[in-house]
């Protein structure tokens, strides 16, 4: 990857692991903007957009990107979509068409500027992109549960019924749509385990990797 031409990096991250805050300041690091599940959520139901919606709207204003982040009010708690109240059901695996025109929304995005981008089986949607860098970000149970009886003041037992329940779910939607899973190694550049690093030092490795690629 050669960060002197636009470029995609694509983050799959395990829920707890901290991924989407590494992506989130990874973006802030290389100055590009930051997208996730929750943006482009926010950007569908905004717009109500199918994939016909996306091209009408690109054909008619060229600065719809621009415009709708002047929407935005800041960012998202991390994995506010996919943690839910225990009993009921994180609302991930969707129709064939939102996911159709979740890869349209963030092609267009792509092409636009560099970025990076958390979830939303960016790996496979840009396996074809000649200037793309794909990582995964993993941490053993012990790490994950903790994280998220923190952040979601969840007991550890809630915390592991919920974390079990989005890795099917999440590897559920990458069988469907990507027909692969989301734990093959082969579909990433670089993969993290998060057990002994700060999100700093995640930062500051993949940086590190980047540089020492060859252009």
């Amino acid at each position: 990857m050669n960060t002197n031409n636009k470029f995609v990096i694509t983050i799959n991250r395990e829920l707890g692991s901290g991924g989407r805050t590494v992506g989130h300041k990874l973006a802030e690091k290389l100055g590009v903007e930051f997208f996730d599940k929750a943006l482009i959520k926010a950007l569908q139901e905004k717009y109500h957009l199918t994939v016909e919606e996306i091209e009408r709207l690109k054909g008619r204003d060229q600065g719809w990107w621009a415009n709708f982040k002047r929407t935005m009010t800041g960012p998202t708690n991390d994995d506010t979509f996919f943690v839910t109240k225990m009993g009921s059901e994180p609302e991930l695996l969707e129709t064939e068409e939102v996911f159709r025109a979740e890869t349209e929304i963030l092609k267009a995005l792509a092409k636009d500027e560099s970025c990076v981008i958390a979830g939303r089986s960016g790996f496979y949607i840009f396996r074809d992109h000649p200037n793309h860098l794909s990582i995964l970000i993993q941490a053993s149970m012990i790490h994950r549960v903790a994280r998220v009886t923190d952040e979601q003041n969840m007991t550890k037992e809630e915390a592991r019924m919920t974390i079990d329940k989005v890795d099917r779910m999440r590897e559920n939607y990458v069988n469907k749509y990507a027909k692969t899973s989301r734990y093959d190694t082969r579909n990433y550049d670089l993969v993290l385990n998060m057990d002994e690093l700060t999100e700093d030092a995640a930062v500051n490795t993949i940086m590190a990797y980047i540089q020492g690629m060859v252009h």
